[in-house]
């Protein structure tokens, strides 16, 4: 089975729902049936992606947190509760800290025990986590898919 880092922009809110509909059917569904996807836990792309993913596939689900689920935005919490019955697995890593360091530790947690990673940056950040997660993705070694939003 294929395992599956999804990585990606919080700010989603210069395109609809049916755009992110439409990219998520193009890059995520060819993987969907035969895949694990290890997801961040946290609003824009790691919610819409996990609502995406848990509505219209059966691939198996984790997601990840570099805290505690608790601490994670109002938009990622009420996205995992939402899809609680798909979710194989929630990942918290107990960061006392929520700082850039604990979000990069996840994302590195996450490239650690997938075998390829999916990101969606937003196409104006150059340098962000989404970057960061599919550089490292790179340094280990392993594909990346890289889907501007």
């Amino acid at each position: 089975m294929r395992t599956v880092t999804i990585t990606g922009t919080r700010q989603t809110g210069h395109k609809d729902l049916a755009e992110y509909a439409d990219l998520f059917e193009q890059y995520l569904n060819p993987f969907a049936r035969a895949a694990h996807f290890y997801i961040g836990g946290a609003a824009g792309i790691d919610s819409l992606a996990l609502l995406w993913l848990a509505d219209r596939t059966s691939a198996a689900i984790t997601i990840v947190a570099p805290g505690t689920m608790d601490r994670q935005p109002a938009e990622a919490q009420e996205a995992v509760a939402r899809s609680r019955g798909r979710i194989k697995e929630v990942v918290e890593l107990g960061a006392a800290e929520l700082q850039s360091p604990a979000y990069h530790a996840r994302n590195r947690w996450m490239v650690d025990h997938t075998s390829m990673t999916i990101g969606f940056p937003h196409a104006t950040e150059p340098s962000t986590g989404t970057w960061q997660t599919i550089d490292y993705t790179a340094e280990q070694g392993k594909p990346r898919l890289i889907v501007p939003v």
